[in-house]
């Protein structure tokens, strides 16, 4: 530890951002989710874990908004084998049913085994949340496709029960069993609101929703409060500054936020290769710039996810570093006292 250098190259045998913290020292500690199951367009995110812990060491560690915080430790668990496996397996099933050419029992039978390692998979999230959350961690979790963090949130829910989760994505993500899988990346927040007791679900960027979503979003208006990239748009058209639409969104947050960051709620020139980028979104510097403003407010970010950055080939390289910037900022502001 005291020969540690935040001013050096990362060594090579070194953690995420090349710091040199264990678990057991480390005051916020990383679940990696190498999960991909139910995507049905682009495809990688399950590299996402390994790619950003990759592209974290060239992270400067000196933040300007927030100094040294990486001195509170950070950390991040190994990428489970068995989650890699169990991902290998499913997505095989999910495949069966996504390409929808076999027999009707025979897709069936596929959607059932999905949805069995699906909840496979938010068991073993929700275990290893609630085991660092009872060990006094703080805890985010690196995806994989959106449907990792279920069993981070239900955890998170249990310690933080009046908790708001701020949602920036480009879909609204509340359909309900896409495809048949219960676990779909696009039912996260619909299974969040449905299955546990969170009180407000606040979102920003969506701009990708179906009818139902949208009717969805309409008859749960005390527990959902979505901001729409086209409303958002209008507004700064109109001359209205960030810095107050982001007032607008905050007063909506509780005094306890958990944030889900889906990587395509940003302008796709920031993520090529995400799985379903859609044009519009914020910039890079909005995001943070919320982010900030929230933990201004005298609120406290208790935890987060942040998903589907996906690599791609070597030219994708750029996702898994912008990936890895936001996470740094997510890293200080969780930390930030």
């Amino acid at each position: 530890m005291n020969t540690f250098d935040p001013n050096a190259a990362a060594a090579k045998d070194s953690g995420i951002f090349g710091l040199p913290y264990s678990h057991t020292q480390a005051k916020l500690v990383l679940i990696p989710v190498p999960w991909e199951v139910t995507t049905s367009y682009g495809g990688g995110t399950s590299k996402a874990p390994e790619a950003i812990l990759s592209a974290s060491k060239q992270v400067d560690l000196f933040d300007y908004d927030l100094g040294n915080f990486h001195e509170a430790g950070i950390s991040m668990l190994d990428i489970p084998n068995e989650i890699l496996q169990w991902n290998h397996d499913a997505r095989a099933f999910a495949e069966t049913v996504i390409a929808a050419d076999d027999a009707p029992e025979q897709i069936e039978a596929a959607v059932q085994e999905v949805n069995r390692y699906s909840k496979k998979l938010n068991d073993h999230v929700y275990h290893e949340t609630k085991k660092l959350l009872s060990q006094g961690k703080m805890v985010g979790l690196i995806g994989g496709d959106h449907s990792t963090p279920f069993g981070a949130i239900t955890a998170f829910l249990e310690k933080y029960p009046n908790m708001g989760i701020l949602h920036i994505d480009a879909h609204a993500d509340l359909r309900h069993a896409y495809e048949g899988f219960e676990h779909s990346h696009a039912s996260i927040m619909y299974n969040v609101i449905t299955e546990t007791s969170l009180r407000k679900l606040v979102q920003v960027g969506i701009r990708d929703f179906c009818e139902d979503e949208f009717r969805m979003i309409q008859q749960q208006a005390d527990r959902i409060q979505t901001f729409f990239d086209a409303v958002i748009f209008e507004e700064k058209m109109q001359g209205k500054g960030w810095t107050k639409i982001c007032d607008d969104i905050i007063q909506h947050l509780p005094n306890e936020v958990y944030v889900s960051f889906d990587i395509d709620g940003l302008d796709p020139r920031f993520c090529p290769n995400t799985g379903t980028p859609v044009p519009g979104g914020l910039d890079f510097q909005e995001a943070i710039h919320l982010l900030k403003k929230v933990v201004q407010s005298g609120r406290k970010i208790i935890g987060f996810d942040l998903n589907e950055v996906s690599p791609g080939d070597m030219s994708g390289e750029w996702d898994a570093n912008v990936g890895a910037r936001l996470l740094y900022k997510l890293c200080g502001f969780i930390l930030a006292e």
